[in-house]
C-alpha cells in the first residue's frame, strides 16, 4: 500500500487543472516508443479513416530494436509529418519516469527538443508521455515546463476536469485483444463528453505484449467514429476542447 501511494503520489501535486465543458466527446490515438509497425499499419489505418494519431518519440532510440520491434528511422518522422500525424515527446533515451533522477530526466527531455529541432525544421514537441511509470512528483514539475500537456496512463478517461500535466490514458494491450472493455470506455467517454486518450505501442499481426493486432485496432477505430466522437492528435484536442471552453462560457 505505501508504494501504490508513493508511485501515484504525482497525481495530487503539481497540477494543472483543464475543464472539459464541451458536449462533444474527444477521442485520441496514441503510439508510445514509436514502433515502425505503429506508423506503418497504425497510421494507415488512422489515415485511411481520415484520421491522425500523436507518437511519442525518443529520438535516441531511432533505428534501433525494442520490446516492440523496429523502431522509427527517420524518414518515418518525415512520413508521420506529412500524413497529418503529431510527433510529442518521449525523452531522448525513454527515461524511466520514476527511477531516473529528475535532472536526468530533466536533460533527457532537452536532448530530444534539440534533437527534433535539428532533424525537422519547423517542428517542436507541444505534447509529451511519460515512459514506462507514473512520474515522480517533481519530475512532473519540471517536465511540465517544457509542454502543453503531458499523458501518463489510469485506464480511463479525462471527464469534466482534468491535469494537464497528467492526462489519463487507456492502453489498448491491456484488455488483451477484448473488444467489449474498450466499447465500453468509448461509450462511457461519448455519455460523459469526455477526452479519451487511447495508447499501446506496436501495430502488428503477432504484436508484442505491448501491442495488439490491426483488426483490433481497425475494430476500435471504427467504434471510435461511429460514437461521435471528434478524433485528433492530442495538441490539437487540447486546442479544440480549449476553444470549446471559450465558446461555452
Amino acid at each position: 500500500m505505501e508504494r501504490y501511494v508513493e508511485r501515484n503520489s504525482a497525481r495530487w501535486l503539481f497540477r494543472r487543472p483543464m475543464t472539459l465543458s464541451s458536449r462533444q466527446p474527444y477521442i485520441s490515438f496514441t503510439f508510445d516508443d514509436f514502433p515502425r509497425t505503429a506508423l506503418l499499419d497504425g497510421g494507415e489505418i488512422l489515415n485511411r479513416y481520415g484520421l491522425s494519431g500523436t507518437y511519442y518519440t525518443a529520438l535516441g532510440l531511432m533505428g534501433k530494436g525494442s520490446p516492440s520491434g523496429a523502431l522509427f528511422v527517420l524518414d518515418d518522422l518525415r512520413r508521420a509529418i506529412g500524413h497529418g500525424h503529431e510527433l510529442g515527446c518521449h525523452t531522448h533515451s525513454h527515461c524511466h519516469s520514476w527511477n531516473t533522477a529528475t535532472d536526468v530526466f530533466e536533460d533527457a527531455i532537452r536532448r530530444n527538443r534539440a534533437a527534433i529541432a535539428e532533424l525537422m525544421t519547423g517542428v517542436e514537441f507541444k505534447s509529451f508521455s511519460y515512459p514506462i511509470s507514473e512520474p515522480r512528483p517533481l519530475t512532473k514539475r519540471v517536465t511540465a515546463k517544457y509542454f502543453e500537456s503531458c499523458r501518463a496512463g489510469g485506464q480511463k478517461p479525462n471527464v469534466s476536469s482534468a491535469d494537464r500535466n497528467q492526462l489519463a490514458a487507456y492502453f489498448l494491450e491491456k484488455v488483451r485483444g477484448a473488444i467489449q472493455p474498450v466499447k465500453d470506455v468509448i461509450d462511457l467517454n461519448r455519455r460523459q463528453a469526455g477526452w479519451l486518450i487511447f495508447a499501446t505501442h506496436d501495430i502488428a499481426p503477432d504484436p508484442s505484449p505491448y501491442g495488439c493486432t490491426p483488426e483490433f485496432f481497425e475494430e476500435v477505430v471504427q467504434y471510435a467514429v461511429a460514437s461521435g466522437a471528434r478524433i485528433l492528435p492530442v495538441s490539437s484536442a487540447l486546442r479544440s476542447i480549449g476553444e470549446s471552453n471559450s465558446d461555452a462560457a
